[in-house]
């Protein structure tokens, strides 16, 4: 697969959201901000956030951004949906389910102050409010689901897994760690391996697929976007900075649903 840099010049770039009218979302985590890309530029969507892990679009409009809490931010207002809770130092990466409901990492330590990881949990919010989801993933990451829905996949970047239903391994990246996830419209999870460098594609019953280089030292997130969802996404770390990148898929992306809560 080929790469071109779309955007560089970032801190560590993360959360890419593709929009369905030609743009990519995508955070500075370190140095703040949420940022928009398309054909005609980058714009400051959401000024000097930080901490923005995770990502998704909003039936009302607008994105979904977590941080310090899980707030949906709209033509410059923000509606929390889930605030701070006991324990909880920060919300990580995000994925919505077929119903709208938005599932969230939350981490009980602080990665950035070179804290140990604990265990931590994913949590799910829906129009009756948050509960526990998924439980015992030391540093909760990427989130998504299987096409059917029946499956949710959530990367543990401590220990370099994918974890299933019930904290089951479903994957462990073949080198680095499990940092953000996609599924394509095939049931395959494909995960940044961090420090690996490297896209990973598993196959539905968790065998590695295919590894894809990507011109970077570290990669951090991927989506699908791109009108046949074949266009693939990175933010990544590279000699430039943090930034986006593009390449081109054989296979399509599952399409995501916006949140509705």
């Amino acid at each position: 697969m080929e790469f071109e840099a779309l955007a560089s010049g970032f801190g560590l770039t993360e959360a890419p959201c593709w929009d369905g009218a030609g743009g990519v979302y995508f955070s500075d985590v370190l140095g703040g901000g949420l940022r928009r890309w398309s054909p005609a530029g980058i714009e400051e969507v959401v000024p000097k956030r930080r901490g923005i892990g995770g990502m998704c679009l909003h039936a009302g409009g607008g994105v979904v951004v977590s941080g310090r809490d899980v707030v949906h931010v709209r033509d410059g207002k923000q509606r929390t949906l889930l605030g701070e809770v006991e324990g909880v130092t920060g919300f990580n990466d995000l994925g919505v389910d077929g119903e709208g409901r938005v599932y969230v990492g939350a981490l009980r330590f602080r990665p950035f102050a070179g804290e140990s990881p604990v265990p931590g949990e994913v949590w799910r919010i829906d129009s009756a409010g948050a509960t526990r989801a998924l439980e015992g993933i030391d540093w909760p990451n990427g989130i998504g689901f299987s096409p059917d829905g029946s499956t949710i996949y959530a990367c543990d970047y401590a220990h370099g897994t994918v974890v299933s239903d019930g904290g089951r391994v479903f994957a462990r990246s073949p080198a680095g760690s499990a940092d953000g996830l996609a599924v394509d419209a095939e049931g395959g999870v494909w995960v940044a391996t961090g420090e690996g460098g490297a896209l990973a594609r598993f196959a539905p019953d968790g065998s590695l697929e295919r590894t894809v280089e990507v011109p970077a030292s570290f990669v951090s997130s991927v989506c699908f976007g791109g009108e046949d969802l074949r266009d693939v996404y990175v933010t990544a770390i590279g000699d430039a900075g943090g930034g986006l990148l593009r390449g081109r898929s054989d296979v399509a992306g599952l399409p995501i649903p916006p949140a509705s809560v």
